[in-house]
């Protein structure tokens, strides 16, 4: 039997990760997958007693993702990873390493991607230093 694959928006994500955790799901993981040169692929996958169940959202690379670490905290590593090898970013992280995870230095590049992800301070946001 396959696995249930929920597709889910930016606005309700957050419901989403809330629901499986009151339901007894535990967070697993999440996978990033690039779609082609503009748009990405998260899976956020959940297990309880061996039922998986995923959440997929698909955006374009520019947007700026809604961390799940407040909800799960175990969440912040595998997102401060996505923003290291992909190039995303996410906001409201509960610990941000602002792309230095795994890598060192000023990287401009995301290693996973086959095409350059170009990241865009938002109006009335602060530049990552």
């Amino acid at each position: 039997m396959l696995s249930p694959v929920i597709p889910v928006s930016l606005e309700s994500l957050l419901g989403e990760v809330a629901r499986a955790r009151a339901e007894g799901y535990r967070f697993v993981t999440i996978t990033c997958v690039e779609l082609d040169a503009a748009s990405v692929d998260l899976l956020y996958h959940f297990d309880r007693n061996l039922d998986l169940r995923h959440l997929r959202l698909t955006v374009p690379k520019e947007t700026i993702l809604p961390s799940i670490s407040p909800l799960i905290f175990a969440a912040f590593l595998v997102e401060n990873e996505i923003q290291d090898l992909f190039g995303l970013g996410f906001h409201g992280l509960a610990i941000d390493y602002r792309r230095t995870l795994y890598l060192d230095g000023d990287v401009k590049d995301a290693p996973f991607c086959r095409y350059r992800v170009v990241n865009q301070v938002r109006e009335g946001e602060e530049e990552a230093p």
